[in-house]
């Protein structure tokens, strides 16, 4: 059953016809949503460089920094201009793709994500893959092998174990990893990027949890599909097993698991930060852990901008790809 919709008041003909179409209003709501963020990351980035206490180019600069040099800092970056002024030009810069000038190594904080950020996506989106191609099938063959009370042991098994691999945190996966296949067996490099054999322990450590996570959710969610009266019906036409489990049944079960999917997309990027410094990856990780210690807080703030914007589109493409999937619960919702 649709939902009704009205048009907005004082609109007419065509436009009340857009917009009272549930994909324009989906969009709509959308990009109001997302912009909403932006402005809420750029204004938090914004004022974390005025809210911490001290002088920040000082302790970037170090304590024997003359004071004129000081003071030549503050005046490139801004700092001694009224904030309003301040915040003006600062959004005024990001709209002109600028992210300001490194306080350390007077290098553009543009340029220097740019040549970190593709370690960071490559080993972000390797851990993603990797943990959908061992989520899917492991939920759905349990789903199948615990359906209806059968297989109580493996159930047990399962989920222990799921649970346990999800509640390690990634750095501590990572240490493990480095530990067993790297010191003691030496099958893969300790650190760095040097080769295809580089990326393993670190996806490893990155997609673990999530993995164990999403086979669950995928488990019960494939659970539930398979009582349902269209998959009673597809058996009743006497397809076979593997046709009503992977045809019928796995793409209505995949709408949770793919929100699901998108929130651990989201929380990879964000477990890059220690991960790579773990494995000394030349990524944004390792960049914005430096830039804290040096007290470069032009960098920081670049850099927290980055992970914070690749978050909030992947949660709007998420969004867009469950409307396409559901029409009727994602774009019909309020």
């Amino acid at each position: 059953m649709k939902t009704p919709t009205t048009a907005a008041p004082g609109l007419t003909g065509r436009a009340a016809g857009l917009w009272s179409h549930p994909w324009f209003r989906f969009a709509l709501r959308r990009t109001r949503r997302l912009l909403l963020g932006l402005w809420v990351l750029v204004t938090a980035s914004f004022l974390m460089i005025h809210l911490i206490p001290g002088d920040p180019v000082r302790a970037a600069l170090g304590p024997t920094a003359p004071a004129d040099l000081v003071q030549a800092t503050k005046e490139e970056l801004g700092l001694l201009d009224p904030l309003w002024q301040q915040y003006a030009g600062f959004l005024g810069r990001l709209l002109q793709g600028d992210l300001g000038v490194s306080i350390t190594s007077r290098l553009p904080v543009g340029e220097m994500i740019g040549q970190r950020l593709p370690a960071t996506v490559e080993l972000a989106v390797a851990a993603f893959v990797l943990a959908l191609v061992v989520a899917v099938p492991v939920g759905v063959v349990m789903a199948v092998i615990t359906r209806r009370g059968k297989g109580r042991r493996t159930e047990l098994a399962f989920t222990g174990t799921s649970v346990l691999l999800s509640a390690i945190p990634d750095f501590l996966l990572a240490v493990g990893l480095v530990y067993l296949l790297a010191v003691q067996t030496r099958l893969f490099p300790v650190a760095g990027l040097e080769g295809l054999d580089s990326y393993v322990l670190p996806t490893l450590a990155l997609a673990i949890g999530p993995a164990a996570v999403l086979s669950r959710i995928v488990r019960v969610e494939m659970l539930a599909v398979m009582e349902a009266d269209y998959i009673r019906t597809a058996r009743a036409k006497r397809l076979t097993p593997v046709r009503v489990q992977l045809v019928h049944a796995l793409p209505n079960a995949v709408t949770a698991s793919l929100t699901l999917g998108g929130m651990l997309l989201s929380s990879l990027v964000a477990g890059t930060v220690l991960v790579e410094n773990v494995f000394a990856w030349p990524g944004l990780g390792s960049t914005i852990v430096s830039s804290i210690v040096a007290k470069d807080y032009p960098l920081v703030q670049g850099t927290v901008l980055v992970y914070g914007v690749g978050v909030l589109l992947i949660n709007t493409l998420v969004d867009v790809l469950l409307a396409l999937l559901d029409p009727r619960s994602t774009i019909g919702a309020a």
